[in-house]
């Protein structure tokens, strides 16, 4: 195990993280929510860059804050709201990069930042926002790390640059032992990417879903009053009231398939999951 959050609980006035989660070797996994959910509360948690209160976060199956540096070098981050100094250009992160972590890969380093267009002498503020989003992966995988952590790391970018950064997951994933924990609320990055998901809302997980099964089992049931109320609602995880019905979401879409086939029953996407979770009623 990489990565686990076990029972962590952190109070501020008005809202409390409490998650659990576990990030497997070989894995992409995927945290979603929406904004002020608590995603990037989680991962400053992970990080020590916030004291939790309760629980326990244990990186390669150690308490996180007894891991030695040598393997926080085994750890690549990318914050959403952190980049480096727009004095800066790419020559001078270099250097940083080759102070802190002494297996930084130079030449694989400026390889890429050639085949993804990113300048090696040009101020870093006179960079696009996907130039900016690209340079931060690129450094955080430079140094042969075995877990990644990274927050957003595709908001606000155009539908090219954020292909870009996928494309650079994709390929760190080809090595073994490695795993990725990413968070966006960018539901079809996450459709394509993540082998499972967590849901966050409020601060707690409220759904967790290897993403092949939320994608093939879950649907959305539209059913008028007459026909819900005749509806076997064993397999039913959330309802909300429409102009026409109802909506509800179930986790066994085959099963209303079979038994009800007069019913619509629409495939289910993250972000309609992600909705009806949220917003949708319990039974």
């Amino acid at each position: 195990m990489l990565l686990e959050l076990s029972g962590v609980k952190k109070n501020y006035k008005g809202f409390t993280l409490d998650c659990s989660l576990k990030l497997q070797e070989g894995s992409i996994t995927g945290l979603i929510g929406a904004n002020g959910a608590g995603k990037s509360t989680t991962f400053k948690a992970i990080l020590d860059l916030i004291r939790i209160d309760e629980g326990e976060i244990r990186i390669f199956n150690k308490n996180h804050r007894e891991i030695t540096l040598a393997e926080k070098e085994e750890i690549g981050v990318v914050l959403s709201e952190s980049c480096f100094s727009g004095y800066l250009n790419v020559y001078q992160i270099i250097e940083i990069m080759k102070r802190f972590y002494q297996r930084f890969d130079e030449k694989e380093f400026k390889k890429n930042c050639k085949r993804f267009s990113i300048p090696l002498d040009k101020k870093i503020k006179e960079f696009s926002t996907g130039m900016k989003a690209k340079l931060k992966v690129l450094a955080a995988i430079s140094y042969g790390a075995r877990l990644l952590l990274l927050d957003e790391p595709t908001s606000g970018l155009d539908v090219v640059a954020r292909d870009d950064v996928l494309g650079i997951l994709r390929e760190y994933m080809e090595k073994e032992n490695r795993a990725i924990l990413i968070s966006s609320h960018i539901s079809s990055d996450l459709e394509g990417l993540c082998d499972d998901l967590y849901m966050i809302d409020h601060g707690r997980i409220v759904m967790h879903e290897d993403t092949d099964v939320l994608l093939g089992s879950y649907g959305l049931i539209k059913a008028d009053e007459t026909a819900y109320e005749k509806l076997d609602k064993r397999y039913i995880l959330r309802i909300r009231r429409e102009h026409f019905g109802y909506s509800c979401l179930t986790n066994e879409k085959n099963f209303y398939l079979e038994n009800y086939p007069d019913l619509v029953i629409e495939k289910g996407s993250v972000d309609e999951v992600i909705m009806m979770m949220i917003k949708g009623e319990k039974l």
